[in-house]
């Protein structure tokens, strides 16, 4: 399996560079796609407040993603792998980790399976923490692996 940041499916629906990438991931049958509840939640805000999607319109995609991505209900557990996973990795500067990427990680890291995202300072926590990653390219098409 593999869990999805909130960037990954963004990038996929805003046509993005990672936008091939991540279709690739949710047409293969052998390799299951989930994404975290609170990261639907992100994209969600992102779609509609940065990216100015009509409400309407980010719910209809959201949808069509949903059809191919299981959605990973946040528990007590990964509440606190999360808080943790940010109390002992974020930095205001060097590594700026939001509380739903770390959520991601948690997740990721719980099942023991791969976490997609091109955010470089996840990337390099979740290497910190022993977890596979697939680095996406973030929005300008860079591809960061720390």
């Amino acid at each position: 399996m593999t869990v999805l940041d909130a960037q990954a499916v963004i990038a996929f629906l805003t046509d993005e560079p990672a936008r091939p990438i991540v279709e690739a991931l949710l047409r293969d049958d052998a390799d299951p796609i989930a994404i975290v509840s609170v990261s639907l939640a992100e994209c969600v805000d992102v779609l509609v407040r940065v990216k100015s999607v009509p409400e309407g319109e980010a719910a209809s995609a959201l949808e069509l993603v949903l059809e191919s991505v299981s959605v990973i209900d946040v528990d007590a557990g990964i509440a606190r792998a999360a808080g943790l996973l940010r109390a002992r990795h974020h930095h205001r500067a060097s590594r700026p980790v939001s509380l739903p990427d770390c959520l991601a990680l948690a997740a990721a890291m719980s099942r023991h399976e791969r976490l997609a995202t091109s955010d470089a300072h996840l990337v390099a926590m979740a290497g910190d923490e022993g977890c596979e990653t697939l680095a996406l390219p973030d929005q300008l098409g860079r591809l960061r692996q720390s």
